[in-house]
């Protein structure tokens, strides 16, 4: 995962592949035998492979149609990707891989399913129906270099939910809620409903509650009471559907990179924004986390499975009545679970959802079941009580990470327009230097900047410079988001002392216009839009 400069990386890096390959050597060596010895994933979902162990992180994006799903993944990597579209009726019917590649393309997925280096084998039981609507868009991304990000079809409302997609869809979302690291689940502030797919999808959510962040996106298009009465109206709508004590996280945002409406909570949008772009930018750091606290929930559900395949193996007969002894079995079902949680001290919690074990059940042939084997269960006993606790100590040794994502992502950019940022402080008055003589030859930005030089020495500069406290307040009357700025100040703050001069002004300027426009911000500041007098200070530099 490049999060940070190579010379920050050793010790870390060390310890994240550490625990990464040691993980994937436990679940091999105890936990994968036990699945197959029971037939685990008859019931539960597919075993593991390499990919799933190696893979980046992954964030699932999924929501009802036109909540902004697209325009909210284009936000996080700054561009366009193949195949998507906005608008407001459904535009995309598809699920969307996207990962990093050095050349930019789109792998159908059934060839997906084939390629061991992708973490989507397991999904081929899904059949054509749902590969034919699964692809893989490759790209040469800063961002992808380090998430990957899943791109789901917009849920059906209930004026649309006779329509049937051909798969089912909500296995599809679990399958991927139980491989990802976080669920973005968005709703449109004004255009809120709950529907009978919206409801189910929430079902395969089940779970895993603590990977979800709950967005209300286009929270400008509504005033503070519209607000105010959507909000509570989620939260109740949710806690209708997730019945836990635990309240879920609900950011209130606008996310895409365009200019905001005007509001009275428009900060209240930067702060929660820049809450959850935190939270997506943690998850590289906290992969192996994810991965090793994955694994001990499936080895808890792996050792109660056993136990219940073990339990009504021993209760069938051995000739006759086996069909009457079976479904009497399923039917008693959670008079068992109570019964091996009392002889084995299987916590309760543990156990599978008791309805869909049943279902499971009905199509199994009870004779082919296997008794407990004690090897087996040693093995899982110490896999959850040695190996894993030996693992912890490497986790909690590992350096925090110096650089972070790149762009909106970008922990330092964010921080620059916030008044307790103190590192590199933009608004900090810095020791004042002396200007050079501009050289303006072949700078695309010349031909405006006559333009822009009213608006710089209408804002009073002091010594030819203007202080960050005032580019700030004259570039948030643009209401492009603060994180767009801030790429906007690294961009033009060249010399990087924290202050503008007219050139670099005119440059900030130009790139605000640009994107104002609808163009994307460069990730770097290519040769021609560095302006002159800087180009001579930095050849000067080099042949020092």
């Amino acid at each position: 995962v490049q999060l940070w400069d190579r010379k920050d990386t050793p010790k870390a890096m060390g310890d994240v592949n550490m625990v990464t390959e040691e993980l994937k050597n436990l679940y091999y060596k105890r936990l994968l035998p036990i699945e197959k010895y029971y037939s685990f994933h008859h019931f539960h979902s597919p075993s593991y492979e390499d990919a799933d162990f190696g893979n980046k992180p992954m964030v699932l994006v999924m929501g009802q149609y036109s909540t902004g799903k697209t325009t909210f993944i284009r936000y996080l990597i700054e561009q366009d990707f193949l195949g998507s579209r906005v608008g407001p009726e459904p535009t995309t019917d598809c699920f969307t891989a996207l990962m990093y590649g050095e050349a930019e393309g789109i792998i159908p997925g059934n060839a997906l399913t084939m390629d061991p280096k992708k973490p989507f084998r397991n999904l081929d039981p899904f059949g054509n129906s749902f590969l034919n609507r699964f692809q893989c868009v490759q790209m040469p991304n800063r961002v992808l270099e380090s998430i990957s990000i899943i791109d789901t079809p917009g849920i059906l409302t209930a004026a649309k939910r006779k329509l049937s997609r051909g798969y089912d869809f909500p296995a599809v979302l679990r399958w991927f809620a139980e491989r990802v690291d976080r669920i973005i689940l968005l709703f449109d502030a004004h255009k809120l409903e709950f529907s009978d797919e919206l409801t189910r999808a929430f079902g395969a959510l089940c779970g895993y509650e603590d990977k979800l962040r709950v967005v209300l996106n286009k929270a400008d298009r509504v005033d503070s009471q519209q607000l105010m009465r959507v909000y509570g109206a989620l939260m109740w709508s949710l806690g209708k559907v997730f019945r836990t004590p635990e309240i879920l996280r609900v950011y209130i945002g606008s996310f895409w990179s365009e200019p905001r409406q005007t509001c009275d909570h428009y900060q209240l949008i930067e702060l929660e924004e820049e809450d959850l772009l935190a939270d997506i930018r943690n998850l590289p750091r906290n992969a192996a986390v994810r991965k090793l606290n994955d694994l001990v929930k499936r080895a808890r559900l792996v050792r109660a499975h056993a136990h219940i395949i073990s339990y009504l193996k021993q209760e069938m007969p051995t000739i006759f009545c086996k069909e009457s002894k079976k479904h009497n079995l399923i039917y008693q079902l959670p008079v068992i679970f109570n019964k091996i949680q009392q002889q084995h001290r299987v916590p309760a919690g543990d156990f599978p959802d008791c309805t869909k074990m049943q279902e499971k059940l009905l199509s199994q042939d009870f004779s082919k079941f296997k008794r407990l084997k004690p090897s087996l269960m040693t093995s899982l006993d110490k896999l959850l009580t040695t190996d894993i606790a030996n693992l912890v100590p490497l986790l909690q040794n590992q350096e925090p990470r110096k650089k972070s994502l790149p762009g909106v992502l970008d922990g330092e950019f964010l921080g620059t327009f916030r008044p307790d940022h103190y590192r590199r402080h933009p608004f900090k008055e810095p020791p004042k230097d002396e200007g050079s003589e501009a050289d303006f030859d072949e700078w695309v930005v010349e031909k405006h900047k006559p333009k822009y030089d009213e608006i710089f020495y209408n804002l009073s500069p002091n010594a030819g410079k203007l202080s960050g406290t005032k580019v700030k307040e004259w570039m948030t009357k643009t209401l492009l988001p603060n994180s767009v700025l801030a790429h906007i100040w690294r961009l033009s703050d060249v010399d990087g002392d924290g202050m503008l001069d007219n050139e670099e002004f005119a440059l900030a300027v130009h790139l605000i216009e640009g994107k104002l426009e609808g163009h994307w911000l460069p990730r770097e500041l290519p040769p021609h839009l560095v302006p002159p007098s800087k180009r001579l200070s930095t050849a000067s530099d080099a042949s020092a």
